[in-house]
């Protein structure tokens, strides 16, 4: 399946397609059409599911638009980099990483150091996509992806739309540990838009300058606090580890969570427990587990903030792409937004016993301070203190030294009255580590489209259909009343979609063209039950019947038009047709073509 087929079927069914059209188009912007929207919202939804409501999570959702202290903090302003090489010809940008992976067979090229990527570009004779003008000798730079703006009026606060959710959740830490009681561990998750001004977008959903995240920031102990690694232990995965990807011969490892836990292949448990609750929701959604993989991060790719990270990867279209990553990202950022921020980003532990420890303490003679130093001697005051905490060897000579603004300063031991302690701590403050899996919404729903579209025959005819769990599927049913010109069949058919709302299932009405087009037409969009309101239905004593059909296998049985709603909710929410093949009247397909 080439997926022109999928960008086609995506505008002409209503799935997405590119913003901005009647100006021109924007590079990197999508809409969500009616069908995509509803998909988009269901994933959403079950990701929410699984991921906090299951977890025993709280959600937030925080602005879109944070100040540039935060993401200096952060370090994005930093190291939130794309390699970006621009033609010298016709001025077009272009990833400089993407245009030596299209050409050699390396996979992951933006690992590389800018150099290496340089001299990949001139030995394999890479050219401008949009021109044909060599780009050797040509210097790839460092483009950060962040969108600049600007907060207020006149002399504005300079801010940047958000390139993670995450932040949003780590700025507001302080007060998040009070509704957890500061009690480790604890997790918060957030669904919403992200921004990165991405040098080259492509690949429809794959790769957007505005697309959906939903992430989960678990804060934990990493001492005492543990994952309940039971729930996966046996969960099977397709790992692609590094020492594997860098070998001559390498290839995936075929694992469980639990295993590869045990050995180290997965070096966190709450990493690997993450993955595997990550592979079973995939399966629920419908993700083509043939089709998928976790890929561990080699050194150099790894983001600034992650220890460890793994990628959960899907194939489209014969190329793997990414659409979650789970990274160990230690105590980087509440460490960081503690040394930048006016408030606390640690939690108080308190011991099971108190405990006599020695603290070392400086109490410096401020008489002798002022006058050697005058402006410096609190600074200098300061510096003693935490020098005496993390290296209280330093005050056994004479004299110790400090730096302050850039400049040493001695002062003499007797003056800093340096003195060691016992004191009695029921506590200490930690600064708890973070686990985080984030899951890409957009490049999930392409995912899904993918690996559910499909083609066959149905009574000699060519179809083509999406096979979506229906969870996910944006309707829940469409309901045909097979001919308009019998006023029982529509008004049955109207009370039946009526009901069925009122159930809550999304429900298509559709009386136009034969029933077969009306088929195909819900087929393609993934509809995975039709109603058929017909005369077989209505007349005789007994109740009345509809009949349902189901998408993938086309078959069809008659159901009592009042079990209907209860019946399909059942299936929603993950129950098998063929229990109402085995409950209710089967029906031949040859009503398709009627």
């Amino acid at each position: 399946m080439a997926s022109e087929a999928i960008v086609e079927l995506a505008k002409r069914r209503g799935f997405f397609f590119g913003s901005n059209g009647a100006y021109g188009g924007t590079a990197g912007f999508y809409t969500f059409g009616p069908q995509g929207a509803a998909l988009k919202k269901n994933v959403e939804d079950a990701w929410r599911d699984r991921f906090t409501i299951r977890e025993g999570n709280r959600e937030i959702e925080a602005p879109t638009i944070m100040p540039e202290p935060v993401f200096e903090a952060s370090g994005h302003l930093d190291t939130f980099d794309d390699m970006l090489v621009e033609c010298p010809e016709c001025g077009e940008s272009h990833r400089a990483d993407h245009l030596v992976e299209a050409v050699t067979d390396i996979e992951d090229a933006e690992a590389l150091p800018g150099s290496d990527v340089e001299a990949l570009i001139a030995d394999n004779d890479v050219t401008c996509p949009s021109c044909g003008t060599a780009l050797a000798g040509v210097t790839v730079e460092d483009f950060n992806l962040m969108f600049a703006t600007d907060i207020g009026p006149g002399d504005a606060q300079p801010g940047y739309l958000r390139p993670e959710t995450a932040q949003g959740i780590f700025v507001e830490f302080p007060r998040l540990k009070e509704y957890a009681r500061g009690n480790l561990p604890f997790g918060i998750t957030q669904i919403g838009p992200a921004y990165r001004n991405e040098i080259s977008p492509r690949g429809g959903l794959l790769r957007l300058r505005e697309f959906t995240q939903a992430e989960l920031e678990q804060f934990i102990d990493p001492e005492d606090d543990e994952p309940p690694l039971d729930r996966v232990r046996d969960v099977s995965v397709r790992l692609y580890p590094a020492a594997e990807q860098q070998a001559d011969d390498g290839d995936y490892v075929e694992t469980t969570v639990g295993e590869a836990v045990d050995d180290g292949t997965i070096g966190s448990p709450w990493v690997g427990y993450y993955l595997g609750v990550a592979k079973e929701w995939y399966d629920r959604i419908g993700v083509d587990l043939d089709r998928f993989r976790f890929r561990q991060h080699l050194a150099g790719e790894r983001a600034h903030y992650a220890s460890d990270c793994w990628d959960a990867e899907s194939e489209v279209d014969g190329d793997w792409i990414e659409i979650a990553g789970f990274s160990y990202r230690a105590d980087y950022d509440l460490s960081k937004h503690g040394a930048h921020g006016d408030d606390s980003f640690t939690v108080f532990k308190r011991y099971d016993e108190p405990k006599s420890v020695e603290r070392a303490t400086v109490d410096p003679d401020m008489s002798v301070l002022g006058p050697e130093f005058g402006g410096d001697a609190a600074a200098v005051a300061e510096a003693l203190e935490t020098l005496a905490e993390r290296d209280p060897d330093a005050f056994d000579g004479e004299s110790v030294s400090v730096d302050v603004a850039g400049e040493t300063h001695a002062v003499d031991t007797d003056v800093a009255n340096f003195s060691v302690e016992t004191v009695t701590e029921n506590g200490e403050h930690l600064t708890p580590h973070v686990v985080e899996p984030s899951f890409g919404v957009g490049r999930t729903v392409q995912t899904l489209l993918a690996h559910g579209y499909s083609e066959d025959e149905v009574d000699g005819e060519a179809r083509t259909y999406l096979s979506l769990e229906p969870e996910v599927a944006p309707q829940d049913a469409a309901v045909f009343p097979l001919v308009t010109n019998d006023e029982r069949l529509t008004d049955l058919a109207d009370r039946v979609a009526a009901d069925l709302r009122e159930a809550g299932l999304a429900v298509a009405y559709d009386d136009s063209g034969s029933i077969g087009r009306r088929y195909r037409r819900q087929d393609e969009i993934g509809t995975p039950f039709c109603v058929t309101v017909d005369r077989d239905g209505i007349e005789g004593d007994g109740p009345e019947t509809v009949t349902v059909r189901e998408r993938d296998s086309a078959a069809q049985v008659r159901v009592p038009a009042d079990e209907l709603a209860a019946e399909l909710a059942a299936l929603r929410a993950g129950g098998e047709f063929d229990v109402l093949v085995d409950r209710y009247e089967t029906v031949a397909t040859d009503v398709e073509t009627n």
